[in-house]
């Protein structure tokens, strides 16, 4: 079956080939790829089923593994809904939809899911498929005969790529099994809990061999793998989200020491398809619309409005709205309008947005395309990639560790670049109240200002309740209301499936 993806930097066609059989994975077959240039393209399909004895033995074979594993984090991202656990769980967004439509959303939505749950369970399938993936490359390539430089890149890849995987789930359900070799045995099936210190430090292991052998930058038959300046901005924000600040800042520098990242001139730029892979983009999640199998973005349906064949969830809410500046004389900051359509105006076809599409009267412009890019026909099978992490993001978790330090200077520098570029993208002469640089010294308001920035700056792209839960219970109860209990809704539940399978998980 022929397979066409996108991974970072360029639209990448990958050759035609059948599904091959590997022994063992969690839940669904290997899709084995070969990545071409975007000019060139390889025919020739390999014929017949393989274990993983007889699987990895040449380069061809490793490449194929390790963009297998690539599929696999572009499902778990967008077809299993991380922007379920990101924003509708968050103060940010609601499920939307029609009231009956995806009631799983909604128990998630509303704190009080169980681990029965469908989504739960779907994203937890696809993450392990992702890390079973990853960990078969770990270990059967290493013995392939073929360039040290390319195996230990492809190693790299992998391990990066585990790394995501994990920290994805670390975040959403705390503790979970650390599983780190092929699922030959009882026991690297059977895996009990890891606390989360482990986790993280498996992740930290992890990103760091990945630093270290990961290119800058790949040439364009490669463009669309991770990179070093990946490793590093995934390094830097675990480190974050454990409160090692200085540790944080020293990865978030080297990153930005590479010359590799600036941000984009406009800000709406970077959810537009022409941008795709910028810059700004340090770690970007690839889809590619029209293929068989599928690899579109659905998330150009479920979040667009009824009348382009859309189910209009992850409703933004009013509260959400009401974090964005607005100037004395009405004028908003640039990027609400790029992020979220409101009553009268613009919309992404031309047309004025109208509050009826919606049970919030808002709507998501992420991830959503135009339909002249995307007919209602095919709204499904979307061709926008998702920037998991963009410089701009880096910028401000630098600005927060330096806060935390009592370095205010160096967080004002950081925060104020963000500001700087919202207002360059403001069209015409900006209110003088409108986005104006952050001045105060005082470490609380600092603080302060850089939670609000985030949230602004990254609205709907995910990251909004993972934020709430590391700043702690009373950021977070004060957020989400009296629904919300932090000791007892941090974590999503373990999915009952995984429980009643794992025999290490008492």
């Amino acid at each position: 079956m022929k397979y066409i993806v996108k991974i970072m930097s360029k639209k990448i066609n990958l050759s035609s080939i059948r599904v091959i059989r590997l022994i063992p994975l969690l839940a669904i077959a290997w899709l084995l790829v070969t990545f071409t240039s975007c000019t060139d393209f390889l025919t020739e399909e390999l014929q017949g089923d393989f274990n993983s004895e007889t699987f990895y033995q040449n380069d061809k074979q490793a490449l194929q593994a390790i963009n297998g594993a690539y599929n696999a984090i572009a499902f778990t991202s967008f077809n299993n809904a991380i922007w379920v656990f990101g924003d509708v769980a968050s103060d940010d967004a609601v499920k939307g939809g029609n009231p009956g439509d995806q009631a799983e959303i909604t128990f998630i939505d509303e704190f009080n899911a169980d681990a029965n749950n469908g989504i739960i369970n779907n994203y937890w399938i696809f993450a392990y498929e992702a890390i079973s993936r990853a960990n078969n490359v770990i270990a059967y390539v290493p013995e392939i005969p073929m360039k040290e430089e390319l195996k230990t890149r492809i190693i790299g890849e992998a391990r990066f790529l585990r790394a995501y995987s994990y920290f994805n789930l670390v975040n959403i359900f705390g503790k979970v099994p650390l599983k780190l070799l092929p699922q030959l045995s009882q026991t690297t099936i059977h895996v009990p809990l890891s606390e989360v210190s482990a986790i993280y430090h498996q992740i930290e292991e992890d990103l760091s061999y990945a630093v270290q052998v990961l290119p800058e930058s790949y040439g364009s038959p490669d463009l669309g793998r991770a990179t070093r300046g990946s490793a590093l901005g995934l390094l830097g924000k675990a480190c974050l989200y454990q409160g090692k600040w200085a540790e944080a800042i020293s990865y978030f520098q080297q990153l930005e020491s590479s010359g590799q990242y600036e941000l984009l001139d406009d800000y709406a730029s970077n959810f537009k398809v022409e941008f795709e892979n910028s810059k700004e983009s340090v770690f970007e999640v690839q889809h590619l619309t029209g293929q068989n199998p599928f690899t579109g973005n659905v998330l150009n349906q479920w979040f667009a409005p009824p009348g382009e064949g859309g189910y209009y969830f992850n409703a933004p809410t009013q509260a959400l709205v009401d974090a964005f500046e607005i100037s004395a004389n009405g004028e908003a900051d640039p990027r609400l309008d790029a992020s979220i359509g409101r009553d009268g105006q613009p919309w992404l076809n031309g047309e004025p947005f109208s509050a009826s599409w919606s049970p919030t009267g808002y709507l998501t412009k992420k991830h959503q395309q135009p339909l002249s890019e995307v007919p209602s026909s095919l709204k499904g099978d979307g061709d926008l990639n998702y920037i998991y992490m963009r410089y701009a993001d880096i910028l401000l978790m630098k600005a927060e560790a330096f806060n935390e330090l009592g370095k205010a200077d160096s967080a004002l520098i950081n925060l104020n670049k963000v500001r700087k570029r919202a207002r360059d993208s403001y069209q015409g002469t900006i209110p003088s109240d409108l986005l104006a640089d952050i001045t105060t010294i005082n470490q609380n308001q600092i603080r302060e200002a850089v939670r609000n920035e985030r949230r602004v700056e990254l609205a709907q792209e995910f990251h909004r309740f993972f934020d709430l839960m590391r700043w702690g219970k009373t950021v977070a109860e004060a957020a989400l209301g009296p629904d919300f209990s932090y000791d007892q809704n941090r974590y999503q539940p373990l999915p009952q499936a995984e429980i009643d399978a794992n025999q290490a998980i008492p």
